[in-house]
């Protein structure tokens, strides 16, 4: 009988260690790009619904005051994806997220560390939140704080059908969060990943695309 009962607990410690390893390995994955509920596979063959991160009245207000985020569509996301003709031409780095996407917000403080060093690189770098556009003014903001992005320019993208806006970037994406693509001057996609970028990587693409001016 204490064979059982010690067989019976080594077994469980061993399924519970799987099930954390399973759930650790579903955050590294691309979550899908849909309105808040979201639903994100947790790793253990189950879906949840992604938390819901509230803040407070006052808190939201303060936020609001350092962290501009605005709104755009489909056809001003577009308009602010136009490179300019001839020399003056900038490459464009272009990242979709949403607070309750967790490889974005492990990404979030690579892509404030690339807008910094790049700041005289002739690189323009953008982010768009695909959050539902009642958080705006309270869990984006929120976000871009505590990511100490207010440096970063940051959209929240209001529009019907998601599809729509995979299909104008590029419809080999999927529709899947976190998604970085870069533009060259000319704008043609030079690099794309969709989940967690390589920030090495990513730099290194970066470089090619940018100059000193």
């Amino acid at each position: 009988m204490r064979y059982f009962f010690s067989l019976a607990f080594v077994l469980s410690g061993l399924a519970l260690a799987l099930c954390l390893t399973e759930q650790h390995r579903g955050n590294i994955y691309a979550a899908p790009l849909v309105r808040m509920p979201a639903i994100v596979a947790d790793g253990t063959g189950r879906e949840r619904r992604a938390p819901r991160r509230k803040a407070s009245s006052r808190a939201s207000a303060r936020v609001q005051r350092q962290f501009l985020v605005r709104e755009v569509n489909l056809e001003a996301l577009q308009k602010i994806l136009q490179r300019a003709p001839g020399k003056d031409a900038r490459p464009l780095l272009l990242n979709f997220w949403a607070t309750w996407c967790e490889p974005c917000r492990d990404e979030f403080p690579d892509l404030v560390r690339i807008k910094a060093d790049y700041e005289t690189r002739n690189l323009d770098l953008i982010t768009v939140s695909l959050d539902d556009p009642a958080e705006i003014k309270t869990s984006v903001p929120a976000f871009l704080r505590e990511m100490n992005a207010g440096a970063v320019p940051a959209y929240l993208l209001n529009v019907i059908e998601p599809q729509e806006v995979v299909d104008a970037i590029d419809p080999q994406w999927g529709g899947g969060l976190p998604a970085t693509f870069l533009f060259d001057p000319s704008g043609k996609i030079v690099f794309k990943h969709t989940g967690r970028f390589n920030a090495l990587e990513l730099r290194q693409a970066i470089d090619k695309v940018t100059t000193t001016k």
